[in-house]
């Protein structure tokens, strides 16, 4: 592979607008039904550049509309073989997206959708988790834009439920998440699958070597496209650390949600085990928490996250499965309640908030385990964060805030209301009466004593066929 070329050399002067590309109308409007209008530094740079017909790494901020900038380019050189035939044969697969993640992926797919619905291009998402045959009926029916995680797909591949002879696009999103979390073999054997003429776009937040390693195995003289330093966090996420105790962790969050008028958040931990008991002990606390992590099913993490954007959840604790794909429009702050082992996903966590040029709130809760930690994400940012104190109570439970803050809507109870309440009878020490005859200790009668218990069943009889006694003579 030749050296990358920048992009400046091949594009045009930049536009402003999506009313100045050179897109079909049908396009343009469903942009305007999202009520976009502006470009993002990544659109402006990455559309022209796709609709050339070249190869291209592309390098941006999470949350910078980067899936717009290869989506509507690829439907629009797809535009002129779409038809409107019912036949499957007239929809084969001509692009496939591929998304580490099952998130990921459903929210690239409903970007998809989105931009082709007044087109009659078809698209199709699959993911594990979920019954193939559903999409197995929406595979036979002919799609155009096939959106997948790499493990499903292969299952597909191998029950030839899905070709992709005809596939002219090929889109790595979040190839350094795919490597992460070993797709490498399974990327090598759905590209083996391609024909050898075709454009590859490949997204990372970072160049890796491993990154331009697989560029160089699979893309043809790419353009490298970078609209921000790699790793770097967004200027409109303001940053804070607190340094709290590890056992005043759950304290100093409430804390912070009630003093930051968090009305949504996601809070982030390690293990799927912590968010669980988090999630529990939140709602215990009166906050509509969830948990999403790996050990949910899919059709659960949806509803969760379904839920979490209707607002019908305050607080959604989650693993990392939720650091990339999540596109939450305008959400005001993330928390990170355990420091990140991998730095690199400090930073895609940070970016579920301040996107689209919005502003956010990024909070990490830091004990002093977490040193280490936190030196390789100021590293990895180059930037320095200092941490800042924060005084938590060791008397108990924070004091739950009005519901006019936001956090939560239980009121405190009163506990010396409930103290006055008390019986003093109760307080009193045991007293036995020295003139009660316990039960167990009353003699029954006689006659009572010799009869057989009525606990006691009697014997059964058994013919004499079987071994019984006859009975014997009165």
């Amino acid at each position: 592979m030749n050296d990358p070329t920048q992009a400046g050399a091949t594009e045009p002067a930049a536009v402003q607008r999506y009313s100045d590309l050179a897109l079909d109308p049908r396009l343009l409007r469903a942009v305007a039904d999202m009520g976009y209008e502006n470009l993002t530094p990544i659109q402006q740079r990455a559309i022209p550049v796709v609709l050339s017909g070249r190869d291209m790494m592309g390098a941006a901020q999470t949350g910078t509309g980067k899936t717009a900038a290869f989506t509507l380019p690829i439907l629009q050189r797809l535009l002129p073989q779409a038809s409107t035939s019912v036949s499957p044969a007239r929809h084969p697969v001509r692009a496939l997206i591929l998304a580490p993640t099952r998130e990921l992926a459903d929210q690239v797919f409903d970007n998809v959708h989105a931009y082709a619905r007044h087109t009659p291009l078809r698209s199709a998402c699959v993911f594990g988790g979920m019954d193939m045959a559903p999409q197995t009926a929406a595979l036979r029916q002919g799609v155009e834009v096939l959106v997948a995680t790499p493990g499903r797909l292969l299952d597909h591949l191998e029950a030839r439920t899905v070709n992709l002879s005809q596939v002219q696009f090929v889109v790595l999103d979040e190839a350094d998440r795919m490597l992460d979390i070993g797709f490498l073999p399974d990327l090598q054997r759905i590209l083996a699958y391609l024909p050898t003429q075709r454009t590859t776009l490949l997204f990372s937040a970072t160049f890796s070597t491993e990154i331009r390693r697989l560029a160089q195995s699979y893309l043809h003289d790419p353009v490298t496209v970078e609209v921000a330093r790699p790793n770097a966090t967004a200027t409109t996420v303001e940053q804070i650390i607190y340094k709290v105790p590890e056992d005043l962790k759950h304290p100093a969050l409430l804390q912070v949600l009630r003093d930051h008028a968090l009305r949504q958040t996601i809070v982030f931990v390690n293990s799927r085990l912590g968010a669980s008991r988090l999630a529990r002990m939140l709602e215990r606390d009166g906050l509509k928490a969830q948990a999403m992590h790996g050990d949910k099913s899919q059709a659960e993490r949806l509803a969760t996250l379904d839920a979490f954007k209707r607002n019908e959840v305050e607080v959604l604790v989650a693993t990392d499965v939720a650091a990339r794909g999540l596109d939450i429009a305008e959400l005001p702050g993330v928390i990170n309640y355990d420091v990140p082992f991998n730095a690199e996903d400090y930073v895609h966590r940070i970016g579920r908030t301040g996107r689209a040029g919005a502003s956010g709130l990024a909070i990490t809760l830091a004990c002093e385990r977490d040193g280490r930690g936190l030196a390789e994400i100021e590293k990895l940012i180059k930037r320095k964060i200092e941490p800042r104190e924060l005084e938590v109570s060791r008397t108990g439970r924070l004091p739950r805030a009005p519901r006019d803050s936001g956090v939560g809507s239980t009121p405190v109870r009163a506990h010396g209301a409930r103290a006055a309440a008390r019986d003093p009878w109760f307080d009193k020490p045991y007293e036995p009466d020295p003139a009660a005859q316990p039960a167990w200790e009353e003699q029954a009668p006689a006659a009572a004593r010799s009869a057989v218990s009525a606990n006691i069943r009697p014997r059964r009889k058994v013919a004499a066929l079987l071994g019984g006694k006859p009975p014997a003579a009165k």
